[in-house]
C-alpha cells in the first residue's frame, strides 16, 4: 500500500487532484456498444432476453417460474434472518423512515388580486424500480434507504430488482428480508444492463416503471443513461468518495478507518484526507498501513489507496476549504476542534458529518438521511436521494375574467412578437363580448387545498 502524502505546494499533489477530478468511470465504445445491444434486445424479445443475458452474464439459468421473487420466500428471508441482524434492519428501518417523513410535500393553492386561482399538486409517482447491485457484496441498506423514500412519498408500486447468485437465489437472504421490511410490492432476481431495460420498456413479466434509481455497475449506470428520457432516473453513480478534513486534535486512527471504509468498497473508490497539520498526516499514513494489513478486503482497499488515495497538507484553513469545494465529494467528514463553524464553509457536499464521533459508516446505515449521495464532483448541483424524488408537480391555473381584461392585451402583445397568432387569438375569442366568471370562480378558492394524493395524505 503506497498512499502517497502531499503537500499542496508540491506537483505531485495537482497531479493527483486532477486525477481525482477524473476519476469517474466512464462507458467506452465496447461497454456503450454492449449495454445498447441489450437494451434492444430486452426491448425486442422480453423476457426471452432477460433469462438469455441472466445465462450469459451471470451465469445463472433462470426460468419464467423463477424470475421473480415469491411472497413466501421474502417472508421466509425475514424470518430466517439471526434476531440480532433483523433488529438492526428495523431499527434502520425506523430512523431512515422518520428522517425522510420530515421531507414530505403537500400540494398548494392562492388566489391573486385579480382572481386567479394559482397552485401546485403534488402526487407521487405511480410505479419505481430500484436496482440494487450485487456483486462484491450485498447490500440490504441500499434496500432500505431506496424502498422506504418511495413508499413514504406514497408510490403505489415499487418493483426491486437485484442479482442473483449462482443458486439462483437473490444475492443474499438479507435483501429479500430488507425488501419485505421496508415495503417493496414485487422483486425480480434480475441484475445487470438487462434489468434496467426490462424496468424501462417493460416485458411480459416485468412491469415497465416510471423511475428508476439505485447505484450499480458501468453497465448499469451506461443503461441508466441511455434509457434516460424513457423513464425518468436518479442519478448515474460513480465510484464511492469520502473527504477527511482534520486537524491537529483529530485521532490518526480514526482518520485511517474511515478512509478504508470507502477505499473496500472497490478499487475505484476516492479516500482522501485534507489538513493543514503535518504531524497528523504522517501519523495517519501510518495508521492506514497498520489497519489495512488485518483487513480481510484488504487488496480492493489497497488498489483504492493507491489509484485515488491521498493525504494532503494544506497551508491554512481557506486552502482546505477550497480544494473541498472543488472536490464537492460524496462524504465529508469534519474531524476538527469547533467542527460545526466549518458547516457555512462548505457549499458542495452530499453528505457532512460533523465532528469526531460522526464516522461515515454511521450515515451508511443508520443515521436516518439518505446514503445514496452524489459522486464525481455532482454535489456541486445535485442532492442526497430523497422523498422528493418519487413526488412530480403539476401547476394548477385558474383564470378569472378580470384577470383576461387586465392580462390579455399583454398575453397578445407577447404572442404577436413571437409570430404566435393563433395563441392570440385563443385570448382574443374570450375578450370578445366580456368573459363571465364561472360558478367556481365566484366562490373564493381555499387558501390551502390538499390534494388526496398528497404525500401528506
Amino acid at each position: 500500500m503506497t498512499v502517497p502524502l502531499l503537500s499542496t505546494s508540491d506537483p505531485a499533489c495537482a497531479r493527483r487532484l486532477e486525477q481525482l477530478f477524473s476519476r469517474a468511470e466512464q462507458a467506452g465504445e465496447r461497454v456503450e456498444a454492449t449495454v445498447r445491444a441489450i437494451v434492444r434486445d430486452v426491448k425486442r424479445r422480453g423476457d426471452r432476453a432477460l433469462l438469455a443475458a441472466t445465462k450469459k452474464f451471470d451465469r445463472v439459468r433462470l426460468s419464467l417460474d423463477t424470475l421473480r421473487v415469491t411472497d413466501q420466500e421474502l417472508d421466509a428471508a425475514l424470518a430466517g434472518l439471526p434476531k440480532a441482524e433483523r433488529t438492526a434492519l428495523q431499527t434502520a428501518a425506523k430512523r431512515i423512515s422518520a428522517f425522510h417523513r420530515k421531507q414530505r410535500q403537500s400540494s398548494w393553492r392562492y388566489t391573486d388580486r385579480l382572481g386567479v386561482s394559482l397552485g401546485q399538486q403534488i402526487t407521487p409517482l405511480e410505479r419505481v424500480g430500484v436496482y440494487v447491485p450485487g456483486g462484491k457484496a450485498a447490500y440490504p441498506s441500499s434496500v432500505l434507504m431506496n424502498v422506504i423514500p418511495a413508499k413514504v412519498a406514497g408510490v403505489e408500486d415499487i418493483v426491486v430488482v437485484s442479482p442473483p447468485s449462482a443458486d439462483g437465489e437473490q444475492a443474499g437472504s438479507p435483501v429479500l428480508a430488507a425488501a419485505r421490511l421496508a415495503g417493496a410490492d414485487t422483486v425480480f432476481r434480475l441484475g445487470g444492463a438487462q434489468a434496467i431495460a426490462a424496468l424501462a420498456y417493460g416485458t411480459q413479466t416485468v412491469p415497465r416503471v416510471d423511475k428508476i434509481v439505485g447505484p450499480g455497475n458501468i453497465f448499469v449506470a451506461t443503461a441508466k443513461r441511455l434509457v434516460y428520457g424513457q423513464v425518468d432516473i436518479d442519478s448515474v453513480a460513480g465510484p464511492s468518495e469520502i473527504l477527511v478534513i482534520a486537524d491537529s486534535t483529530a485521532p490518526a486512527s480514526y482518520v485511517a478507518a474511515d478512509m478504508l471504509s470507502q477505499a473496500e468498497h472497490d478499487e475505484m473508490a476516492a479516500p482522501v484526507c485534507l489538513t493543514t497539520s503535518k504531524r497528523l498526516a504522517t501519523a495517519v499514513v501510518e495508521a492506514l498501513k497498520g489497519q489495512l494489513a488485518t483487513l480481510s478486503r484488504r487488496t480492493i482497499a489497497a488498489a483504492s489507496l493507491n489509484r485515488y488515495g491521498a493525504v494532503i497538507v494544506a497551508r491554512d484553513r481557506a486552502e482546505v476549504v477550497r480544494l473541498a469545494n472543488a472536490l464537492a465529494p460524496e462524504h465529508l467528514e469534519l474531524l476538527v476542534k469547533n467542527p460545526r463553524s466549518w458547516l457555512s464553509d462548505i457549499r458542495h457536499a452530499g453528505a457532512i458529518f460533523v465532528g469526531a464521533l460522526s464516522t461515515e459508516p454511521f450515515g451508511d446505515y443508520m443515521a436516518g438521511p439518505n446514503h445514496i449521495l452524489p459522486t464525481g464532483g455532482t454535489a456541486r448541483f445535485s442532492s442526497p436521494l430523497g422523498v422528493y424524488d418519487f413526488l412530480k408537480r403539476t401547476s394548477i391555473i385558474e383564470a378569472s375574467a378580470p384577470a383576461l381584461r387586465a392580462l390579455g392585451p399583454h398575453i397578445m402583445r407577447l404572442a404577436a412578437m413571437e409570430g404566435l397568432e393563433a395563441h392570440g387569438r385563443a385570448v382574443a375569442q374570450r375578450l370578445k363580448g366580456g368573459q363571465h366568471d364561472s360558478p367556481a370562480q365566484r366562490k373564493p378558492a381555499p387558501q390551502n387545498t390538499r390534494n388526496r394524493h398528497s404525500a401528506q395524505s
